[in-house]
């Protein structure tokens, strides 16, 4: 049924759309001609009328030239011959004529009566030495000024009927009408039908795609036509063809694929127990080397060899102390799906007491921490976001240089109409290559071995930030790198984060 009134629905569209097209091209072809004759109707009349004034006028002349009192004025003169000049100008040129003197005085008319038709106005303009019209219905009235030489002796009017002009105008618009009319109707019903056989053969084509995607392939083209829905129908034809063999390797490659997923889980739970054994395993061992390092002070037969080895031994143990507890940290993580206990807290207080403990230690390395702190809560665990403040401010001053600086700050942006709590730490020191930007935040990744023994790096503080913040429903990023240090930022909701939120951040992080 459904199928059949989008069928239905597009053969009319494309019907009323022709329908439509058709009706303005008439529109505007009917407009443009009858616009184009009642144009070129009023130029004719236009010159028709100027040509019979000039006439007029030449008449005037040669009347004013045989009168026998070549010195009479316009107005006596106007007096004396414009009666008989009226009816000599109308004969001339076939219309009736009306004179006046230059005051607007009637003078005379070839009309068996007076003209009664106000003409005040347009006299006024004939004085200026400019023409005018008047129309009332199918009458034209047309003033001119009457001249003797360069001298205007007065106005002639001539009378006109428009009548003819109305009706050759309403004749041809009828015509336009008529015939408009006609080439819809059968521009529409031939649309109509081609667009009836198209769509039909576009409904046989999408009822082949319906039988592809349920499952039903075809043996043979559902069209055979020379042209774009035959090319149409062949390919549907041969990609039906094609699905056919995909879905045949797609689901032996399925089974294939289930068989490795579930190898590859129970390797990665060999794994994870692997690391975290092997973690237990260390940690006794490198807490009897911390203990001897300290036995060590007591007997100092060689001093300059036991304070070297006392040196060595307990740098070392600490180093690997330190990657044996984030190594812990991280697996349980991991196994066990390590619990936060989110809750609303104040950020800036937590932040003064991350670079409150490292305060020392950043005066021992002459580094000095700035910071530019606001007021405001976030939706996190304290004692994570602890950690993930001391491991980057303490990464600022490890791999920082001499007389270098630590900057935190924090501000409040709108990200995607939603406000998150953006925490910045940024230094001076020695910068992260370009080629380390993708895997800083890897498990055990560091930019060098020499490196990471001169600064006791491990390779897994920034990846345990990275898991803590995600724990927190936020994102931690590097943005700047390079000679001139380094800039990690920590983006936090302020708020319990809805589901639509979290995937928002999750499928788009845009901080910069």
């Amino acid at each position: 049924m459904s199928l059949r009134k989008v069928r239905f629905g597009l053969k009319w569209k494309v019907a009323l759309l022709l329908a439509l097209l058709l009706i303005s091209v008439l529109v505007v072809l009917s407009t443009l001609v009858l616009a184009g004759i009642r144009e070129d109707q009023r130029v004719r009349l236009e010159q028709s009328f100027a040509h019979e004034a000039e006439a007029a006028n030449l008449r005037v002349h040669q009347e004013f030239l045989t009168n026998t009192n070549n010195e009479m004025q316009p107005d006596a003169f106007m007096e004396s011959v414009g009666q008989r000049l009226a009816v000599d100008l109308g004969s001339q040129s076939g219309m009736a004529v009306t004179l006046y003197k230059l005051d607007g005085t009637f003078t005379g008319t070839s009309l068996p009566f007076q003209p009664k038709m106000d003409v005040k106005d347009a006299l006024a303009h004939t004085a200026e030495g400019r023409s005018a019209y008047i129309t009332e219905g199918d009458q034209l009235l047309y003033l001119a000024p009457l001249r003797n030489m360069d001298e205007q002796i007065g106005t002639i009017q001539f009378h006109a009927s428009l009548a003819e002009q109305h009706a050759f105008y309403e004749r041809i618009r009828k015509l336009f009408l008529v015939t408009g009319m006609s080439v819809l109707a059968a521009g529409f019903l031939i649309g109509y039908l081609y667009v009836w056989r198209q769509v039909h053969v576009i409904s046989r084509l999408n009822l082949a795609a319906q039988q592809i995607g349920e499952g039903a392939y075809l043996s043979e083209p559902t069209v055979k036509r020379q042209d774009e829905l035959g090319e149409l129908a062949q390919g549907i034809f041969e990609m039906s063809g094609r699905i056919s063999s995909s879905v045949s390797q797609l689901t032996e490659e399925k089974l294939k694929l289930l068989d490795a997923i579930e190898r590859l889980q129970e390797l990665e739970q060999q794994q994870k127990q692997f690391i975290g054994n092997i973690s237990h395993e260390l940690k006794t061992p490198l807490t009897s080397i911390l203990a001897y390092a300290d036995l060590l002070d007591l007997y100092r037969d060689d001093p300059e060899l036991l304070e070297e080895a006392r040196t060595r031994i307990r740098k070392e143990a600490q180093r690997l102390y330190g990657l044996v507890e984030k190594a812990l940290q991280l697996s349980s993580m991991d196994i066990y799906e390590f619990e936060t206990h989110a809750e609303s807290i104040e950020l800036k207080p937590i932040l003064e007491e991350a670079t409150a403990r490292l305060q020392a230690k950043a005066e021992q390395n002459n580094i000095t921490i700035q910071s530019n702190l606001t007021d405001g809560k976030v939706w996190a665990d304290a004692d994570n976001l602890m950690h993930m403040m001391l491991n980057l401010l303490d990464n600022g001053i490890k791999y920082n240089k001499p007389g270098g600086t630590v900057t935190l700050t924090n501000e409040v942006q709108d990200q995607q109409g939603v406000d998150r709590m953006v925490i910045r730490v940024s230094d001076t020191g020695i910068g992260i290559p370009d080629h380390a930007r993708e895997r800083i935040f890897d498990p055990f990744y560091t930019v060098s071995s020499d490196r990471s023994r001169v600064y006791g790096g491990t390779g897994l503080g920034l990846s345990l930030v990275r898991s803590l913040a995600e724990k927190q429903h936020g994102s931690v990023h590097l943005t700047e790198t390079g000679p001139g240090g380094s800039t990690f930022i920590i983006t936090l909701p302020m708020d319990r984060p809805r589901p639509e939120e979290i995937r928002s951040a999750e499928e788009s992080p845009d901080l910069e």
